[in-house]
């Protein structure tokens, strides 16, 4: 029997995760993270403050310990400080990759190192094999509909080795199941695709709040041109747009129009067509791998269930050079560009300049 520390939101992946370890004979610990809310009050892990209240329930249900953790402050310094700087430096920020990387799998990693637990547990929807070498290999979920494997890709074999993904295999359908038959208050409660700690998923009034008076120029709104320097109309601001974006631009074209790429010098939007949009070659920072490096030809993915795109790459001191067999639109600083090989994440890191 294992101790596990089981991370649960108050949604019904992580309980029916948790009740999975629990059947499985470990000794669990459901815990629920209060991370962040405008204004400073904390906030439960992706959902609103009841939330804290529904996992409490769930882990009574379960036959569980239950506890509330306070992690606002790094929650706050590690992702949405970052988040709300990324976009005000004209980049697309993506905050679920640093919470797993610096909260569900730093800061909670190390609490149950603490407590002596062995595993930490969450409701991804990620597998965690065994490799023919021995080492452990990161892979997409069962569910492709809802895979979260993109979102994990720094974990390395330390981590992996402590982590427990118990709905790797099953299907949202399954899951739902699980918790009906568990009798679980949470089985229907429908889930949250906006990122938690945006009131309305509102992001321009949000960075708003946060800007201070030197970052403002990000959020004023200026002049969209085409690529000949041509005016097509205005837009609200850079930060809130992203490249490859179509729609929300406000201007009519004879053909689609895509953001090419945003100019802060001038305040800009840059627009053009698909072909002038696209982008074969971009610099990655931040570079973790889950295993061994993958070979210089590999695939890489730009974005959350975006298809893998065949590419080479090769080191440039702390970062690496991306290129692409075949250009493509939305390749976005501040994104993640995650390494595969078929259905196994091989690692990633942050999309830095685009070329």
């Amino acid at each position: 029997m294992a101790k596990v520390v089981a991370a649960m939101s108050g949604g019904v992946d992580s309980a029916v995760a948790a009740a999975l370890c629990a059947q499985a004979g470990h000794e669990v610990l459901g815990v629920t993270l209060k991370l962040f809310e405008p204004g400073g009050r904390a906030k439960d892990c992706c959902g609103a403050s009841r939330d804290a209240n529904d996992a409490r329930r769930a882990a009574e249900r379960i036959g569980i310990r239950h506890r509330v953790l306070d992690m606002s402050e790094v929650f706050s310094r590690s992702v949405v400080e970052p988040f709300v700087e990324a976009y005000l430096s004209l980049r697309t920020p993506n905050p679920c990759v640093e919470c797993n990387r610096s909260v569900k799998f730093g800061a909670l990693l190390e609490l149950a190192r603490s407590w002596k637990a062995d595993f930490v547990a969450t409701g991804h929807y990620a597998r965690i094999l065994r490799k023919e070498d021995g080492s452990l290999g990161l892979f997409r979920g069962g569910d492709a509909g809802k895979d979260q494997s993109y979102f994990l890709y720094s974990l390395t074999q330390a981590e992996l080795s402590r982590t427990l993904f118990p709905l790797g295999g099953l299907t949202k359908t399954e899951v739902r199941a699980q918790a009906r038959a568990l009798g679980l208050g949470v089985a229907e409660k429908p889930e949250s695709m906006e990122v938690c700690f945006v009131p309305k998923d509102d992001y321009r009034a949000f960075l708003r709040s946060r800007a201070g008076k030197a970052a403002r120029r990000a959020l004023e709104p200026g002049d969209i041109r085409d690529l000949s320097g041509r005016r097509l109309g205005a837009h609200q601001g850079l930060a809130g747009y992203t490249p490859g974006q179509r729609r929300g631009l406000g201007i009519s074209s004879s053909r689609p129009l895509y953001v090419s790429r945003l100019d802060g010098e001038s305040n800009t939007l840059i627009v053009g067509t698909g072909e002038q949009s696209r982008r074969s070659a971009f610099r990655v920072g931040r570079v973790s791998w889950t295993g061994a490096p993958p070979p210089a030809r590999t695939q890489v993915r730009i974005r959350h269930r975006g298809r893998l795109l065949a590419a080479s790459w090769r080191s440039e001191d702390d970062r690496i050079l991306v290129e692409l067999l075949q250009g493509v639109r939305g390749v976005a600083p501040g994104q993640a560009a995650v390494f595969c090989s078929c259905d196994e994440v091989l690692g990633g890191g942050t999309i830095e300049e685009v070329l």
